[in-house]
Order: structure tokens, then C-alpha cells, then sequence
């Protein structure tokens, strides 16, 4: 499943990179052809999406790799830090946009020919609708960061691409030129919001933050709802690109044989794996009497058991 799972990243991530390096192109040949800015801009910003591409295509193909000697617990992290790189990036390129606009409103050009810009907005928003949405199905089902990144991007230059034709209409039918320069300022603040959006989510992902409150909530009903559980305590979870990992202290009765305490593990690592794969889950296993507030063991599991 897996396996599977990486080669779907893969070729998802390989689509991405074909439609942004074919968007880049025509943007920068239609904006060059007909001297506006904001479809320059659009071309950076389409840039940046290739190269976020590129970025996620190696991040993904690299931390499907298994652990190694040097990283024990897999390469997760580099989808992460990808992500982090992309926000850079995407940043940056909000930067320059804004400089080169700045220039052409203390330098004001005509553009010409804004039928040819009407017509290739119209088909970037087209494809990075139909490439984002591959590209976020396939993230949401696999817990790719990196892919998720790269859906975001393509969606931000979804609305960058509508204004900038809005724009271009507007231009065309009024004349009022120096629209050209603002809406491409509007593309950029739109893209730096972007950017700022995924530093911060990728700060959390780097700095071990927990899994977010409903799928903890949804691992400890998990382990509650076992018969054979008594108690359970020191539960913590973190992401590692698209792997969960989670450890908790799990309590069962102190005369429970070790192949018995095994299946328990096993049953609930399982469960737990069914609803979050890919995922590690270690259990430390403790009898009842030896968690404070129990004076004995019960039973059964009853109003004596203690949970988080």
C-alpha cells in the first residue's frame, strides 16, 4: 500500500511540474509580446510554481526512501522542508513582482495586444484548476505536506490569473493603462499571503508540533473502546511528512501473559493504522498496579479505569 501510495505521489507530482513548465512559457511569451506586467508577474509566479514542483517531485521521491543507519525514523521531514523552501521561494517572487510593477508605474507602457494575455489567463486557470485538484486529491489521501504545497500554489495563481483577466478586460474596453501595474502589486500580495500561510505551517511541522485536537481525539476513542485496555496515559503524536508518529504509556492487567499484551498492541496498532496510515505507533506496555491511584487491579474496565 505503501508503495503504491509513493508511486501515486510521484507521477502526481511529475503532472505538476509538465503544466507549470508549458504555463511558464506561453505566460512569458504573451507577456514579453505584449508589454504587460501582470502577465509577467503571472509568469513568475507560475516560475515559482514550477519550481515548487520540482521541489515537492524530489521531496516526495526522496522520503518515500525506507530508514537508513543515519535516519532511523525514515525521511519524512524532507517533504517539510521542501515546503518550507517553496514558501521562500513563493516570497520572493511576491518581492519582485511588486519592484518590477513599482518600475513600470514610474515608467508607464502601453501594452498591446491584450487579447493574446485574455486568452492565455483563460487557460491557466483552466489547467491549474484541473492539475490542483489532481494534486490535492492525491495530498489528502496520501498526507503528502509537500504535494499539498504545491496544490495551494496552483490555486493561489488560479485567483492571480482571474484578476489579471478581470484586468486585462478592463484595460482593454477603458484604456486606463496604468491598471496593468496595480493588479500586478494585487497578484503579489496575493501570492506573499500564500507564502507567509505555508512558512508558518511549515515552522509547526518542523518544530515536532502535536497532531491536530480531532485526530487525537479519534486515537484515544481508539484506544479506549478496546476491551482490554485499563488505562492509558503520556500519549503524543507528531508528523513527519505525511507519517504520523505516536507513542503513548498503555496500561493492561499486571498477570496478562506477553503474547496476550502482544495481541492487544497489535490490535490496537492496527486500528490506529487503518485510519492513519502511514504511521508509526510504539506502546509502552505497564501492569495496572504499577500507575499511580489504582490500590488494585480491576476486573474489567468499568468507572475504576482512568484515561487521558
Amino acid at each position: 500500500m505503501e508503495a503504491k501510495s509513493d508511486q501515486l505521489k510521484q507521477r502526481t507530482a511529475r503532472l505538476s511540474i509538465v503544466s507549470n513548465t508549458l504555463l511558464v512559457v506561453l505566460k512569458l511569451l504573451v507577456g514579453v509580446f505584449t508589454g504587460a506586467v501582470s502577465i509577467i508577474s503571472e509568469a513568475a509566479h507560475s516560475a515559482v510554481d514550477l519550481i515548487a514542483a520540482l521541489v515537492a517531485y524530489v521531496a516526495v521521491k526522496k522520503s518515500s526512501q525506507p530508514p537508513d543507519s543515519q535516519h532511523a525514523y525514515g525521511h519524512g521531514k524532507i517533504e517539510n522542508l521542501s515546503a518550507a523552501f517553496e514558501a521562500v521561494l513563493i516570497v520572493m517572487a511576491a518581492l519582485w513582482i511588486v519592484y518590477e510593477s513599482v518600475q513600470k508605474i514610474n515608467s508607464p507602457h502601453i501594452p498591446e495586444y491584450l487579447e493574446y494575455g485574455l486568452f492565455i489567463m483563460a487557460i491557466s486557470m483552466i489547467v491549474n484548476y484541473w492539475v490542483s485538484r489532481k494534486l490535492y486529491d492525491v495530498a489528502k489521501s496520501t498526507g503528502s505536506h509537500a504535494l499539498e504545497a504545491d496544490a495551494l500554489h496552483l490555486r493561489a495563481d488560479i485567483w492571480t490569473s482571474a484578476g489579471v483577466f478581470i484586468g486585462l478586460g478592463i484595460i482593454r474596453m477603458t484604456g486606463l493603462y496604468w491598471l496593468d501595474p496595480v493588479i500586478a502589486i494585487v497578484v503579489a500580495l496575493v501570492v506573499f499571503k500564500a507564502g507567509f500561510s505555508m512558512t508558518m505551517k511549515s515552522v509547526y511541522e518542523l518544530t515536532d508540533v502535536s497532531l491536530p485536537e480531532e485526530e487525537a481525539a479519534a486515537i484515544r476513542d481508539i484506544v479506549k473502546n478496546h476491551p482490554a485496555v485499563i488505562a492509558f496515559h503520556q500519549l503524543r503524536t507528531r508528523r513527519s511528512g505525511s507519517n504520523r508518529q505516536i507513542d503513548m504509556h498503555l496500561v493492561l492487567q499486571k498477570d496478562m501473559n506477553l503474547a496476550k499484551a502482544h495481541t492487544v498492541c497489535d490490535e490496537i496498532e492496527a486500528k490506529i493504522k487503518i485510519q492513519f496510515s502511514p504511521c508509526d505507533v510504539v506502546i509502552h506496555l505497564e501492569p495496572c498496579d504499577y500507575l499511580d491511584g489504582f490500590s488494585s487491579c480491576p476486573s474489567e474496565c468499568s468507572e475504576n479505569c482512568k484515561f487521558e
